[in-house]
């Protein structure tokens, strides 16, 4: 991401194990195609009920929005509400609640009046230099104020010093003492180390942590020295994005036992709930391998499977734009555009309709059943010509579709240009030497122009460098690294231009998930997130020049709960704001 995507941009029937086995199921399939790469028309329609009908998969997913949360949290909404608007509360005497929406114990509202109208900043003290956290709180001048509060420390009585500033410039300052609990178990058990730190190279600024936006269980985010700093109680899986008004989107379950993560939700970092969709999970057949929890009647059986899976951007509009299943026998192949006012579908990208019939026809089963022939697992929107990027790991390929019509502008991959249907041919991107073709890769994503050229784009990714099907054999396996690409669409090439983690060796090979996100001062934070097949997960700052700043290992990740991407993000952002009045 440039400095942080999200900002223009993570008990059932069956055993825990099975359960806990969908959240890399997904990721892990390399099941091969068994057919071969004859030509296909891009305009075939199977004579079966596949590719299925926009309105089938629209009646599947079944969104919709709901209130289910908000109407849980609105008495405590109205408490603080009441708080802000009584004069009682001052800055020597606030209002104050720790953990006030009961999902993020290390958040805290203080609520309080003055007489004059002022701004307010706070700083939650570090233990160390580097550590301390600092926010403004935004809307302006006022004589009310809701300060949210993030960043306290678990288990510890965290000051945290008021400065409240009018528009003269005079000041007074208050300093809160602020009493947190223990971090729950799958926090607490995760081990967290760093070493090669050099906070002064890092990019933290004065309020970033580091989000670790785990496959299941609660999210968490760590300072520079690997303490924890934040964390919620919904477990959520792999979607945690910020979006444009500084609230975050995750995908999480109706509560922490479901079976299935299929509700999202608009929060912000004091757990307050703004919007939720909620998706069906019946899928009408059987598929206990994965997770989901069969149940059975007397005419037929049910499975709920997760529907959503990997990504979700915000649009220009503000909807959705998630990576989904449709709901057939083919999963993770198909995107929606969800209205943020109704919670419906407005548009389906069933890539089934776009690619060779080829990919995916006979494309074998996995182990669930399910047919996982593209397994999209990142998305991003390009506003300078309306189009997205997308990424298939099990085709190792990434790609460019003009969003208005779903016309493919370019393709990435390394299936020979000759074995692609002729219609495609002239879409497929020529490497120049030495440009690494991905294999299984994660995190695609548009980078900020620095060339003010209409004609060219440059992309980061995490190479998994796995050949599922069209990786390159001769090195698959041996290494995996953050890559830049910088692709010129005129001439139809692309440039590798950086690189890093191949040095690495085979030590940081992860065959599954991990990221890559560039930060505000050209490092780049690089997620390892399934280092020695799960045992742990490594996240490395690193300079363009190679030199590590920051490496954080956690390791003992409870049930499976790895670090599918990391972000370095504020807390909070500078569009964030509360307001319990409303």
């Amino acid at each position: 991401m440039d400095v942080v995507k999200q900002q223009h941009r993570r008990a059932a029937v069956m055993t825990t194990v099975a359960v806990l086995a969908l959240v890399v199921a997904g990721c892990s399939t390399k099941t091969k195609s068994s057919t071969s790469s004859t030509a296909s028309s891009t305009s075939h329609q199977s004579s079966s009920s596949v590719p299925l009908s926009t309105s089938q998969i629209k009646k599947n997913l079944d969104s919709r929005l709901i209130s289910t949360r908000e109407d849980r949290q609105a008495s405590l909404t109205k408490t603080y509400r009441a708080a802000a608007k009584s004069s009682q509360y001052t800055v020597s005497n606030p209002y104050i609640k720790i953990n006030p929406y009961k999902t993020s114990p290390l958040s805290a509202l203080v609520t309080f009046k003055t007489k004059t109208a002022a701004k307010v900043t706070y700083t939650v003290m570090g233990k160390t230099s580097g550590t301390s956290l600092t926010n403004t709180v935004h809307g302006g001048y006022t004589t009310t104020h809701q300060v949210p509060v993030v960043g306290l420390y678990a288990n510890y009585n965290n000051k945290v010093n008021l400065k409240v500033t009018t528009k003269n410039g005079q000041t007074t300052t208050q300093q809160v003492t602020l009493q947190t609990g223990t971090l729950p178990k799958y926090v607490r058990n995760a081990t967290v180390t760093v070493k090669n730190v050099d906070k002064s190279k890092m990019s933290i600024g004065d309020n970033k942590l580091t989000l670790l936006n785990r496959t299941t269980k609660e999210p968490m985010a760590v300072d520079a020295d690997g303490a924890v700093r934040w964390y919620s109680t919904n477990y959520s899986q792999h979607i945690f994005e910020q979006w444009s008004n500084g609230h975050i989107m995750t995908l999480t379950k109706k509560n922490n036992s479901s079976q299935v993560y299929n509700d999202l939700t608009e929060i912000d970092l004091l757990g307050r709930v703004y919007h939720e969709y909620s998706f069906s999970s019946k899928t009408g057949s059987s598929d206990s391998s994965t997770g989901s929890a069969a149940v059975a009647n007397k005419k037929n059986t049910v499975s709920y499977s997760t529907l959503i899976h990997h990504d979700i951007i915000e649009l220009p509009n503000h909807n959705l734009l998630a990576t989904v299943s449709d709901g057939s026998k083919y999963k993770e192949d198909t995107m929606v555009e969800i209205s943020h006012q109704t919670g419906k579908i407005v548009k389906v990208i069933d890539l089934k309709k776009l690619l060779p019939k080829s990919m995916w026809h006979n494309y074998k089963k996995g182990a669930d059943g399910k047919i996982d022939w593209f397994h999209q697992n990142a998305i991003d929107y390009d506003k300078n010509d309306d189009s997205i990027l997308i990424s298939g790991r099990n085709q190792d390929m990434i790609m460019k579709l003009d969003y208005k019509t779903n016309k493919i502008k370019w393709i990435y991959s390394g299936k020979k240009q000759a074995t692609w249907p002729k219609a495609y041919r002239d879409l497929i991107l020529t490497p120049t030497k030495g440009t690494t073709i991905t294999g299984g890769q994660h995190a695609l994503y548009l980078l900020k122009d620095e060339h003010n050229n209409p004609a060219s784009e440059d992309v980061l990714l995490y190479d998994n460098n796995t050949n599922v099907t069209n990786g390159d054999k001769t090195t698959s396996g041996k290494y995996s690294q953050a890559v830049q690409y910088h692709i010129d669409t005129k001439k139809m090439t692309i440039d590798q231009t950086w690189a890093w983690g191949k040095s690495l060796g085979k030590a940081n090979f992860t065959d599954v998930i991990g990221y890559a996100e560039r930060q505000s001062n050209g490092n780049t934070l690089v997620d390892f997130g399934f280092k020695d097949t799960g045992k742990q997960s490594n996240v490395i700052e690193v300079s363009k020049q190679g030199q590590q700043v920051w490496n954080m290992t956690i390791k003992n990740a409870a049930s499976k709960a790895y670090v599918y991407r990391a972000y370095r993000m504020p807390f909070y952002d500078s569009a964030y704001v509360f307001d319990a009045t409303k």
